[in-house]
Protein backbone atom coordinates (compact mmCIF):
# COMPACT_ATOMS: atom_id res chain seq x y z
CA UNK A 1 0.00 0.00 0.00
CA UNK A 2 1.73 3.50 -0.61
CA UNK A 3 0.29 5.67 2.03
CA UNK A 4 1.44 9.54 2.25
CA UNK A 5 1.05 11.80 5.05
CA UNK A 6 0.13 15.39 4.86
CA UNK A 7 3.05 17.32 6.21
CA UNK A 8 0.62 19.70 8.96
CA UNK A 9 -1.07 15.90 9.72
CA UNK A 10 -3.90 16.52 12.03
CA UNK A 11 -4.34 14.40 15.02
CA UNK A 12 -6.51 13.55 17.91
CA UNK A 13 -5.45 15.81 21.08
CA UNK A 14 -4.97 12.52 23.04
CA UNK A 15 -2.52 11.06 20.30
CA UNK A 16 0.31 13.56 20.08
CA UNK A 17 3.08 12.24 21.75
CA UNK A 18 2.45 8.80 20.29
CA UNK A 19 1.79 9.93 16.99
CA UNK A 20 5.03 9.05 15.10
CA UNK A 21 4.10 5.53 16.38
CA UNK A 22 0.86 5.27 15.15
CA UNK A 23 2.60 6.16 11.75
CA UNK A 24 4.82 3.86 11.62
CA UNK A 25 1.96 1.24 12.64
CA UNK A 26 0.29 2.44 9.27
CA UNK A 27 2.84 2.38 7.31
CA UNK A 28 3.39 -1.14 8.41
CA UNK A 29 -0.50 -2.55 7.77
CA UNK A 30 -0.93 -3.14 11.91
CA UNK A 31 -3.84 -3.28 13.40
CA UNK A 32 -5.16 -0.49 15.18
CA UNK A 33 -8.82 -0.74 15.38
CA UNK A 34 -9.39 2.81 18.02
CA UNK A 35 -7.19 4.57 14.76
CA UNK A 36 -9.28 6.42 12.35
CA UNK A 37 -7.89 7.53 8.92
CA UNK A 38 -8.80 10.88 7.92
CA UNK A 39 -7.89 10.91 3.86
CA UNK A 40 -7.90 13.49 0.73
CA UNK A 41 -11.29 11.39 -0.90
CA UNK A 42 -10.18 9.37 -4.18
CA UNK A 43 -13.25 10.30 -5.78
CA UNK A 44 -13.33 14.10 -7.16
CA UNK A 45 -16.77 14.50 -5.62
CA UNK A 46 -15.42 14.89 -1.86
CA UNK A 47 -13.01 16.33 -0.28
CA UNK A 48 -12.14 14.05 2.79
CA UNK A 49 -13.28 11.06 3.51
CA UNK A 50 -12.89 8.92 7.04
CA UNK A 51 -12.54 5.34 7.40
CA UNK A 52 -11.03 3.04 10.23
CA UNK A 53 -8.16 1.84 9.65
CA UNK A 54 -9.22 -1.80 9.98
CA UNK A 55 -10.37 -0.93 6.44
CA UNK A 56 -6.73 -0.92 5.49
CA UNK A 57 -6.35 -4.76 5.55
CA UNK A 58 -9.13 -4.77 3.08
CA UNK A 59 -8.11 -6.12 -0.56
CA UNK A 60 -9.65 -2.86 -2.68
CA UNK A 61 -8.07 0.05 -0.19
CA UNK A 62 -4.57 -2.11 -0.26
CA UNK A 63 -3.81 -1.55 -3.62
CA UNK A 64 -5.00 2.18 -3.25
CA UNK A 65 -2.55 4.89 -2.28
CA UNK A 66 -3.80 7.04 0.43
CA UNK A 67 -2.80 10.60 1.56
CA UNK A 68 -3.88 10.70 4.63
CA UNK A 69 -4.30 14.29 6.57
CA UNK A 70 -5.36 13.27 9.91
CA UNK A 71 -5.14 10.49 12.48
CA UNK A 72 -8.38 10.42 14.84
CA UNK A 73 -9.50 8.21 17.96
CA UNK A 74 -12.39 6.55 17.39
CA UNK A 75 -15.40 7.76 15.14
CA UNK A 76 -16.71 10.93 16.84
CA UNK A 77 -12.90 12.14 16.88
CA UNK A 78 -12.73 11.63 13.17
CA UNK A 79 -15.95 13.40 12.90
CA UNK A 80 -14.31 16.45 14.94
CA UNK A 81 -11.01 16.98 13.61
CA UNK A 82 -13.36 16.30 9.85
CA UNK A 83 -14.94 19.50 10.83
CA UNK A 84 -11.84 21.43 12.49
CA UNK A 85 -10.39 20.66 9.08
CA UNK A 86 -13.05 22.50 7.16
CA UNK A 87 -13.37 24.88 9.65
CA UNK A 88 -9.16 26.07 9.21
CA UNK A 89 -9.10 25.79 5.27
CA UNK A 90 -12.35 28.60 5.39
CA UNK A 91 -10.77 30.79 8.21
CA UNK A 92 -7.36 30.61 6.00
CA UNK A 93 -8.88 30.93 2.70
CA UNK A 94 -12.38 32.71 2.88
CA UNK A 95 -13.21 28.82 0.71
CA UNK A 96 -14.09 25.70 1.14
CA UNK A 97 -11.65 24.22 -1.21
CA UNK A 98 -10.23 21.78 1.15
CA UNK A 99 -8.21 19.73 -1.80
CA UNK A 100 -6.47 22.26 -3.22
CA UNK A 101 -5.71 24.14 0.13
CA UNK A 102 -4.10 20.98 1.32
CA UNK A 103 -2.26 19.77 -1.52
CA UNK A 104 -0.93 23.35 -2.24
CA UNK A 105 0.21 23.40 1.46
CA UNK A 106 1.85 19.67 0.85
CA UNK A 107 3.33 21.30 -2.19
CA UNK A 108 4.77 24.13 -0.73
CA UNK A 109 6.19 21.68 2.32
CA UNK A 110 8.09 19.42 -0.82
CA UNK A 111 9.42 22.21 -2.63
CA UNK A 112 11.25 23.72 0.49
CA UNK A 113 12.72 20.64 0.97
CA UNK A 114 11.41 19.19 4.42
Amino acid sequence: MRIKFYCDLYVSECWREKKERIIKKLRQNRLQPQVYVITLSQGSQNHLEFFSSLLLKQHVIRNAGLFVVGIADGYDEALSITAAIADHVYKETADADIRRFILSRQEEYEKAGR
